[in-house]
C-alpha cells in the first residue's frame, strides 16, 4: 500500500468511527500531557513545601508554555501541512517540512535555553515569584530548562505522529512517561526527601522517555518518510506548516502573556487584601492546571479529528467537513457544562486535592479564595472551550487568519484590558470576573466567524458540483 491509499479511509469511513480512532488516543494523550505538571503539584501540595512548593511550581509553569508554543506551532503546523497534502494527493512536499521542522524546533530550544539560564531570577520574579517562593521555583526551574530540547521536540513529533494516523502511538508515548514520573514524584519527594529537585527530576525523566517512544516511531511512519534530504532545510515547504502552525503559537503565547498580567495585578491587588501575594498566586496556579486538563480534553478532540478535517478538506469534501464539525461541536459543548457543574458545585473538593496549606499565615483565606476563583474565574468554562475549539478547526481547514483572530480576540483584546482595569473598581475580585466577561465577547466573533465560513462551504459545494456536471 503506497503513502496516498494509507490515508485515503479518511474520506470513506464512518465519521463516528474515525472520531473514536483518532480522538480518544490524542485526549489520553493530551491529558497525560498535563499530568506532568498536575501529578507534581499535587505531591508537592501534600508535603512539607505545600502552598509555597505551589506557588513556586505555578510561576514555572507560564515557562513550560513558552517552550510548547514553539512545540506546537511546529508540530500542528507540519501536522496540517501534512494532512492536506494527503487530500490532494501530494507525496513530496510534507516530508521536507517535518524534517526542516524537527531541525528548526532543535535549535530554538536551545536558544531558549541560552536566553533563560542567565535570566532566570528575573524571569521568575517577573511572572509572580515573591520572596517566599523564588529560592523554589529557581531549584525546580534550573533542571526543567536543562531538558528543554527534549520536552519540545517531544511535543513536536507527537503532532506529526497523530497526524500521519497514529494517535495510539502518541499516547502511548506521553502515558509512558507520565507513569514514570507518577512513579518516581513520591519516590523523590517524599522518600528522597529531594523536595522541588526531586520533582522536576522525575518530570524530565518521563519527558526523556516520552521522548524515545516518539523518536523511535520516525523510523515506521505511515505517509511520508524521512531520508537524509528531509533534514536539508526547505524552507518554502515549511513556511507552508508555519503558516498553519501560527495560531498555536500565538494560543499559547497568549496564555503566557496574560499568566504574566494575571500574576502582576495578583500580586498588587493581593498585597491589598486580605489573602495576601502567595494565596491568589498559588490558587491562579492550581485553576490552570485543572483548567489545562479541561481544555486538553476539548484540544484532543478537534486535534485527534485534524487529519480527517484536513484531508476532507484537501479533497474538497466540504459536506464531510461541515459534520464533523457539528459532532466536535456537541462534544465540546457537552465537556463544558459538566465541568462547569463540578467547578460551581465543589469548587474546595478540586482544590482539595493539591494538598492543605500549612505554610501560610491564614489558611481559611486560601479556602474562600480558591471558591470564588473556580466559580467567578471559570463560570463562562463552555464558551472557552468553543472557542478554542473554534480556533483549532480553522487552522486544521487551513484558515490560518480566522483561527488567530478567534484566539486573539478573547484573550489579547478583551481579558488583558479587563484585568487591568477592573480591579480598580472591584479589587482582586475584578480579575476573576474579567474571564467570563472576556468568554461572552469572543464567543460571540468565534460564532460569527464559523457561520461565515459554513456558508462559504456550501457555495464551495454548489460551485463544484456545477463545474463537475458542465465536464460531464
Amino acid at each position: 500500500m503506497n503513502q496516498l491509499e494509507n490515508s485515503q479511509f479518511l474520506g470513506t469511513e464512518k465519521i463516528g468511527k474515525l472520531m473514536i480512532q483518532f480522538s480518544v488516543p490524542c485526549i489520553l494523550s493530551l491529558l497525560v500531557s498535563a499530568l506532568y505538571n498536575i501529578v507534581d503539584q499535587i505531591f508537592i501540595g501534600n508535603s512539607e513545601l505545600s502552598a509555597l512548593g505551589n506557588a513556586a511550581t505555578g510561576v514555572v509553569f507560564p515557562i513550560f508554555i513558552i517552550a510548547q508554543a514553539f512545540a506546537w506551532c511546529f508540530g500542528d503546523g507540519c501536522a496540517a501541512y501534512l494532512n492536506i497534502c494527503q487530500g490532494k494527493g501530494d507525496t513530496k512536499s510534507s516530508h521536507k517540512a517535518i524534517g526542516t521542522g524537527i531541525l528548526v524546533t532543535l535549535f530554538v530550544s536551545i536558544f531558549l535555553m541560552a536566553v533563560f539560564f542567565p535570566l532566570k531570577t528575573q524571569l521568575l520574579t517577573l511572572f509572580g515569584a515573591s520572596a517566599n517562593s523564588i529560592g523554589m521555583a529557581v531549584e525546580y526551574f534550573n533542571i526543567i530548562l536543562s531538558f528543554f530540547p527534549v520536552y519540545m521536540l517531544s511535543n513536536m513529533m507527537n503532532a506529526v505522529i497523530r497526524a500521519d494516523g497514529s494517535p495510539a502511538w502518541s499516547m502511548v508515548s506521553m502515558l509512558a512517561g507520565a507513569v514514570i514520573n507518577i512513579i518516581l514524584d513520591p519516590v523523590m519527594i517524599f522518600g528522597f526527601r529531594w523536595g522541588m529537585t526531586g520533582a522536576a527530576v522525575a518530570t524530565v525523566i518521563g519527558q526523556c522517555v516520552s521522548f524515545i517512544i516518539s523518536l523511535l516511531y520516525f523510523f515506521r511512519t505511515k505517509t511520508f518518510k524521512l531520508s537524509k534530504d528531509s533534514f536539508i532545510p526547505d524552507f518554502k515547504a515549511f513556511g507552508g506548516a508555519l503558516k498553519l502552525g501560527t495560531s498555536s503559537f500565538i494560543t499559547q503565547m497568549t496564555i503566557v502573556i496574560i499568566s504574566l498580567v494575571c500574576n502582576i495585578m495578583l500580586a498588587k491587588y493581593g498585597a491589598l487584601s486580605q489573602y495576601g501575594v502567595d494565596i491568589p498566586i498559588a490558587i491562579i496556579g492550581i485553576e490552570s492546571k485543572v483548567f489545562t486538563v479541561v481544555i486538553n480534553v476539548v484540544v484532543g478532540i478537534v486535534l485527534g479529528c485534524q487529519p480527517i478535517i484536513g484531508y476532507n478538506m484537501g479533497a474538497k469534501n466540504y459536506n464531510r467537513v461541515k459534520k464533523l464539525y457539528k459532532r466536535i461541536l456537541f462534544c465540546t459543548i457537552a465537556i463544558g457544562i459538566i465541568s462547569t457543574l463540578l467547578f460551581e458545585l465543589a469548587p474546595q473538593a478540586v482544590v482539595g486535592i493539591f494538598g492543605t496549606p500549612t505554610n501560610i499565615p491564614n489558611p481559611e483565606d486560601y479556602l474562600i479564595f480558591a471558591e470564588k476563583t473556580f466559580r467567578i474565574f471559570l463560570s463562562l468554562v463552555t464558551f472557552t472551550c468553543t472557542i478554542k475549539m473554534t480556533s483549532i478547526f480553522f487552522q486544521a481547514v487551513g484558515k490560518p487568519a480566522q483561527a488567530v483572530i478567534s484566539s486573539m480576540i478573547r484573550d489579547i483584546v478583551c481579558f488583558i484590558p479587563l484585568i487591568l482595569i477592573l480591579p480598580h473598581f472591584f479589587g482582586i475580585e475584578g480579575i476573576l470576573f474579567a474571564a467570563p466577561i472576556a468568554d461572552f465577547i469572543a464567543m460571540i466573533v468565534a460564532a460569527a466567524l464559523t457561520v461565515v465560513f459554513m456558508r462559504s462551504l456550501g457555495a464551495r459545494h454548489h460551485s463544484d458540483s456545477a463545474e463537475s456536471d458542465r465536464i460531464d
